[in-house]
C-alpha cells in the first residue's frame, strides 16, 4: 500500500487478538513492527513469525516509567506509526457494583495508557513533520452498553483525547485517528457474552443475539477486518481527527 512500506510501527496489546493480526498485516505490506506488550513470551511469539520485519518489546503501558523505558530502548527506530491498541474490559456489573479499583484500572491502561505512549513517541514525529497515531476506541463509548460503564466511558475519552490531539500535531505533520471497533469475534466477546448472560440470567445464545442483532450484517467483525481497517487508515493523508466505526453496521448513537 502506498506510502507504508518502508517505515515502522509500534503496536501496543500486540501479543494477541487485534494487536497482533494489526501488527501481521503492516509487516504483510512491507512496514516494520514492534510488537509491545506485558507478556514478553506472547510478544516473541508474534515478532518470530516475520523476524525480518519485527522487534518484541515489554512493556506495561499503564505506567510512566515502563513507557519510558521503552521510549529510550527504541531510540534506534524511527517509530513513525503508533497504534494505541491495549486494552482492557474490566468488569461486567452494575456502576454501583464496581469497585473503584476496577474502575481505575480500566482508565489506567485504556485511557492513561494511550496518553502516555502519545507523550513519549509523539515528539519525534513532530520534530520530522511526518506520523500516524491511532488509538483504538470502540462503538460501546458511544451507545449504552448496560453493565460496562467503566470500558465505555474509558473509550470515549479515548475519542476525546485523539480529537483534541490532532488539532495539536496535525498542523505539524501528525495524523491522529480513533478506530472503533464493534464487537469483535474474539476470546474477549466470548467471555464478555458468557459473563453478561450470567449476570442477567440468560442464555449465552441470548447474549450474543442482543449484541449481533444491533449491526446492520447480523455478525460481528473479525480480528482481520479491524487490521485491514487499521491499513486503510494510514493510506488516507486526509484523515486526521476522525473516529472511523468498523461495526458490521452496528451505527453508534
Amino acid at each position: 500500500m502506498s506510502g507504508v512500506a518502508g517505515r515502522t510501527a509500534l503496536v501496543t496489546g500486540g501479543g494477541s487478538g487485534l494487536g497482533a493480526a494489526i501488527a501481521r498485516v503492516l509487516t504483510d505490506n512491507g512496514v516494520r513492527v514492534v510488537v509491545v506488550g506485558r507478556d514478553q513470551e506472547k510478544v516473541n511469539l508474534v515478532a518470530t513469525a516475520r523476524p525480518e520485519l519485527t522487534r518484541a518489546a515489554v512493556c506495561d503501558v499503564a505506567d510512566a516509567d515502563s513507557v519510558v523505558r521503552l521510549r529510550d530502548e527504541l531510540a534506534d527506530e524511527e517509530i513513525s506509526i503508533l497504534v494505541n491498541n491495549a486494552g482492557i474490559a474490566g468488569p461486567v456489573a452494575d456502576l454501583v457494583d464496581i469497585d473503584v479499583k476496577e474502575w481505575d484500572e480500566v482508565f489506567a491502561v485504556n485511557v492513561r495508557g494511550t496518553y502516555l505512549m502519545c507523550r513519549e513517541f509523539l515528539p519525534a514525529m513532530v520534530e520530522r513533520g511526518r506520523g500516524d497515531v491511532i488509538n483504538l476506541a470502540s462503538v460501546s463509548g458511544k451507545r449504552p452498553l448496560t453493565g460496562r460503564t467503566p470500558y465505555c466511558a474509558s473509550k470515549m475519552a479515548v475519542i476525546g483525547l485523539t480529537t483534541t490531539l490532532a488539532t495539536e500535531v496535525g498542523p505539524r505533520g501528525v495524523n491522529v485517528n480513533t478506530l472503533s471497533p464493534g464487537p469483535v469475534d474474539s476470546e474477549r466477546m466470548h467471555r464478555n457474552f458468557t459473563l453478561e448472560a450470567e449476570r442477567r440470567g440468560i442464555s449465552y445464545a441470548q447474549a450474543e443475539e442482543a449484541f449481533v442483532s444491533r449491526a446492520a450484517l447480523r455478525r460481528m467483525v473479525t480480528e482481520d477486518e479491524v487490521a485491514a481497517a487499521a491499513l486503510a487508515m494510514l493510506s488516507m493523508p486526509g484523515l486526521c481527527g476522525a473516529d472511523i466505526d468498523l461495526s458490521a453496521g452496528m451505527i453508534a448513537r
